[in-house]
């Protein structure tokens, strides 16, 4: 892969020049690639993504706990099933229903017609599952997905019915997602970005863990640390609070903890 740093606001007093971590992919290399060093896609065409704190499953560690039971006990009699997006018709009421689901959820044209549009024709989305109410036969959600068996199943956006709150069919829909791809054999379901104490419902899964910019870690502790942090005057690796905790006040831990070894190729014009 190649890698691009975009810029951004720099900190002069205290020394904090951030740069966004771009990564685009050469011949011979894959989504899963990718997803694997803790990038996500920031195109729909898969040919750009970026690196951020997100949450995956290792779905060779997952067991249902009590609470994921519980939901899968409230989401009785609703049925999942995937589908190819090449087998899958995006009519024009399906695309009504994640139009006005998406304006009451985050707000009226926050997501527009030709942004939607791209979402279901892009590469991102390879399949999609299906929620139907088996009593009334209305389908009452549907989640796009980007599946590269055996190493990832990634979800992605998720559409449903919001009279159908009291019964948790959002987080029916990703704890159903889960279940199916550990049975199915994947290894990983990746469950996107975790910078917000909102967002720690994706780690109630047996399995779960979070990219910190150097590994995988299974430490939900280090998450909630990192979410709750205030101090944003130094860099998280300057921080010795966070090198005691995590990695016995060594920062050499870090260093051999990476994921990443570049080799940079030379200037010489006889360099490959």
């Amino acid at each position: 892969m190649k890698l691009a740093f975009s810029e951004s606001q720099p900190d002069y007093g205290h020394y904090i020049f951030p740069y966004a971590i771009w990564a685009f992919p050469e011949p011979g290399e894959t989504p899963s690639d990718f997803f694997k060093r803790g990038f996500l896609p920031s195109s729909r065409e898969l040919d750009r993504f970026y690196l951020c704190r997100q949450v995956r499953v290792n779905l060779q560690q997952y067991r249902p706990s009590s609470e994921n039971r519980r939901i899968l006990r409230k989401g009785e009699g609703i049925s999942a099933r995937l589908m190819p997006r090449t087998e899958f018709d995006y009519s024009s009421q399906r695309r009504e229903f994640y139009k006005t689901y998406t304006d009451i959820k985050f707000g009226k044209d926050t997501m527009p017609y030709e942004r939607l549009d791209s979402l279901f024709t892009g590469r991102m989305t390879s399949h999609l599952l299906l929620f139907t109410d088996v009593a009334s036969g209305a389908e009452v959600g549907t989640a796009t997905l980007y599946l590269e068996p055996p190493g990832v199943a990634y979800y992605y956006y998720a559409f449903y019915d919001l009279n159908y709150y009291s019964r948790n069919l959002g987080m029916f829909m990703m704890t159903s997602a889960v279940a199916l791809f550990a049975e199915r054999g994947f290894e990983f379901v990746y469950l996107g970005s975790c910078y917000s104490r909102n967002a720690l419902y994706k780690t109630q899964f047996a399995g779960a863990e979070f990219f910190n910019g150097v590994r995988w870690s299974e430490d939900l502790e280090e998450l909630k640390l990192l979410i709750r942090r205030k101090r944003w005057d130094q860099h998280l690796l300057e921080s010795e609070e966070y090198l005691e905790a995590f990695y016995g006040g060594d920062l050499g831990q870090v260093a051999s903890s990476s994921l990443f070894r570049v080799q940079l190729k030379g200037n010489r014009k006889d360099s490959p």
